[in-house]
């Protein structure tokens, strides 16, 4: 089964995240299908950028967000209706 989740990046103390499709089988900072996006939670207000399109493609076919993915993909889904 294919995942969406968070593949860390960045130093100790500065982490910096790639959302990626990925099997759900393989290790959190291992190879990944496709990235999707980026997040990284030291940055204040937007502190993502996400292909909504990849993220809509990717569940459509039966991908699991994990928790903190599906947020994101949640506050991009109402900043592109805002805009």
């Amino acid at each position: 089964m294919v995942a969406l989740r968070l593949n860390r990046q960045g130093t100790k103390d500065r982490p910096y995240y790639k959302i990626v499709a990925v099997d759900s089988r393989a290790r959190r900072d291992g190879r990944y299908i496709e990235q999707i996006g980026n997040y990284n939670p030291m940055i204040e207000g937007v502190n993502y950028n996400l292909d909504l399109d990849k993220a809509e493609k990717w569940i459509k076919n039966g991908a699991q967000p994990s928790d903190t993915v599906s947020s994101i993909i949640k506050k991009a889904r109402k900043a592109a209706l805002e805009a």
